[in-house]
């Protein structure tokens, strides 16, 4: 069996507090665009709307949409991980690249997305 990825670790942790310390109206998800794809079947997601670098962890909350593009320490977002993150701001959402478990919890915390410090 594989080992999980140090970023899969990192969203599964997110997800978990997420789980557990979400405020009140809290909408969050992930969206499974990763991995290979058959050229077919490649383009027949991409008809259907899917879009290459959608960040990690995806939030509705209070009428607005906040993302992290999880990435493990010393980790690099992709050029279209990147530009998705761009497009997310320049639509009047907030996004950021986080870097490890502590920063991307920082991150919902600040934006009121969790509750309370980590237990």
């Amino acid at each position: 069996m594989k080992r999980a990825s140090p970023e899969q670790q990192i969203q599964r942790a997110v997800f978990q507090h997420l789980k557990h310390r979400s405020a009140p109206g809290v909408f969050a998800f992930h969206v499974p665009n990763g991995g290979y794809r058959k050229p077919k079947e490649a383009a027949i997601l991409k008809g259907l709307g899917v879009v290459a670098g959608v960040p990690d962890v995806m939030c509705i909350f209070a009428g607005h949409v906040y993302a992290l593009e999880l990435k493990a320490e010393g980790g690099r977002p992709s050029e279209k991980q990147l530009l998705a993150v761009d497009n997310i701001r320049n639509a009047g959402g907030f996004a950021c690249v986080c870097e490890g478990l502590d920063r991307a919890l920082k991150t919902l915390e600040t934006w009121g997305i969790l509750r309370g410090q980590a237990a």
